[in-house]
């Protein structure tokens, strides 16, 4: 792939929170292709995170925001076309929580205030992102809003909690505001749903290290890692990718096509 495949685009990454974060390595790599972007995540995690270093390697500002408030995002848009000098070619939203998960409550027993606070970061926010930048008309034509989910939207993973009801939700969105975009300026809209994948949110979920290497001996392919990830990002932020749109797009090394796989069934056949 060319080394100018994103040259002159401009975007806003939403969630880098140190070196094994997804949002990191995408950083990183639409650098490393050319384009220019401003950093943001709540600021909470940025005092957790090192989000610092990430700016200085690639040369951008951050703008701390609260995706699930209205007012930051406004200042965040706004401040990131002043910054960058035009409005955005793509946008990354790259947020997950659950309280309940964080509390080890079960998900037949939820904290329902701690229900609303996961869903509100973890899936209505991508609805807040996109009513913002839709409002401020900050997004260029055949832009790319991209976010990230997991398969425990459409199959169970009881570990996974509420969190696999956020998902669902996400992905609703995408599709729901997807069409709008596309009709509007042929913005497009899409989900990854990623493999599962060694992040400091995704290493919370119980029985997490049991599972990933489940899936790696499901998957054909092995389990897609975040640079992986990040390169399919890359992607669909380029032109490549410009008629792909409202699609939950799987990225997880063929897991969500298995039944069982030799190497899953040795395990008991032994």
């Amino acid at each position: 792939m060319s080394a100018k495949l994103l040259e002159g685009k401009k975007g806003i990454i939403f969630g880098a929170l140190d070196q094994n974060s997804i949002a990191w390595k995408v950083a990183e790599q639409a650098h490393d292709y050319g384009a220019q972007f401003v950093l943001t995540n709540a600021p909470v995690a940025m005092r957790m995170g090192e989000i610092n270093k990430l700016a200085e390697s690639t040369g951008s500002d951050i703008i701390p925001a609260d995706a699930t408030k209205l007012e930051d995002l406004e200042h965040l848009f706004t401040k990131a076309e002043e910054i960058l000098g035009g409005k955005l070619d793509f946008v990354l939203h790259s947020i997950g929580m659950s309280v309940n998960v964080r509390k080890g409550k079960h998900y037949t027993d939820l904290n329902y205030d701690w229900l609303e606070k996961g869903w509100d970061v973890s899936a209505a926010s991508f609805h807040k992102v996109m009513q913002t930048a839709w409002k401020l008309d900050s997004m260029a034509e055949w832009g790319s809003i991209l976010a990230l989910t997991y398969m425990a939207a459409q199959r169970t993973f009881p570990d996974y909690n509420d969190m696999a009801d956020n998902k669902a939700y996400l992905e609703s969105i995408a599709r729901s505001f997807g069409y709008h975009w596309g009709v509007r300026k042929k913005v497009r809209v899409n989900t990854i749903s990623q493999s599962p994948t060694a992040t400091t949110a995704g290493s919370g979920v119980k029985g997490f290290d049991g599972f990933i290497k489940y899936a790696d001996k499901m998957s054909p392919l092995g389990n897609a890692t975040a640079d992986d990830c990040a390169s399919y990002v890359i992607s669909l932020f380029s032109d490549l990718t410009r008629k792909v749109t409202m699609q939950n797009l799987y990225h997880d090394g063929g897991f969500s096509n298995m039944g069982v796989s030799d190497m899953v069934m040795e395990q008991f056949m032994k």
